[in-house]
């Protein structure tokens, strides 16, 4: 039975992934900054689901808290530490939150679980389309959007033949940060006429995990909102 480990995997996003794995009978582990919820949500998917408390921003933290976890097939990381953080009102605190979860809590979990990776073991590290598309306030959500890009290159290279891709998602618009909210205009601009979807951002996660020759890739799920 495959091991998939969703850090990040308690909710939106994270939990949609952890719950297609477990719908197709493998062995999940999803984790949230706090355990009773961590525990609490692999509790309501059920199956083969465990939860641990991992907290990206804490990186001297990671090892301990991984520590449970012996073996993985396959790595989906999608916990952020994401605010709005513009020039003319600059947070450090936050800045220093966000990347600290985004770069170095994504390389020491990557680092920590590498002794752990089976054979063919796979790695998916979420991004954003803030890469590509800053706006007002994304700064720090576009520098460490643009990390997570860096990281897959070097990290395809040091992990070899272990494969590491990068999903740089769009809005996604039944997820639970958009779904009540009004969307911007330039979602329906795009050529299919409407945001992504908690579906398809699963099932792009799911052919760069699975799909053996795609390695040290950018995927950009946008609806092509890159072209609009």
């Amino acid at each position: 039975m495959s091991h998939t480990l969703v850090i990040g995997g308690s909710q939106g996003l994270g939990r949609h992934i952890a719950e297609h794995f477990a719908k197709e009978g493998g062995r999940v582990t999803l984790t949230s900054r706090d355990a009773s919820k961590a525990e609490k949500v692999a509790a309501e998917i059920g199956g083969a689901v465990t939860g641990l408390a991992v907290d990206l921003s804490r990186p001297e933290s990671i090892e301990q808290a991984l520590a449970p976890v012996k073996t993985v097939d396959h790595l989906v990381i999608t916990a952020i530490e994401q605010a709005a953080n513009s020039l003319q009102s600059f947070s450090v605190e936050d800045a220093l939150r966000a990347a600290t979860a985004k770069v170095v809590g994504y390389l020491e979990a990557v680092h920590t679980l590498t002794p752990r990776f089976a054979p063919k073991a796979s790695i998916v590290l979420f991004g954003g389309l803030a890469k590509e598309r800053p706006y007002p306030g994304s700064t720090v959500v576009t520098a460490v959007n643009g990390a997570v890009s860096a990281l897959v290159r070097t990290l395809a290279v040091e992990l070899a033949p272990i494969r590491v891709n990068a999903l740089h998602p769009s809005l996604v618009g039944d997820s639970p940060q958009w779904r009540d909210r009004p969307q911007p205009p330039q979602v329906t601009r795009t050529p299919i006429g409407r945001p992504v979807t908690m579906a398809e951002v699963t099932d792009a996660t799911v052919f760069l995990l699975r799909n053996t020759g795609v390695n040290a890739v950018d995927l950009y799920l946008d609806g092509g909102l890159m072209v609009s």
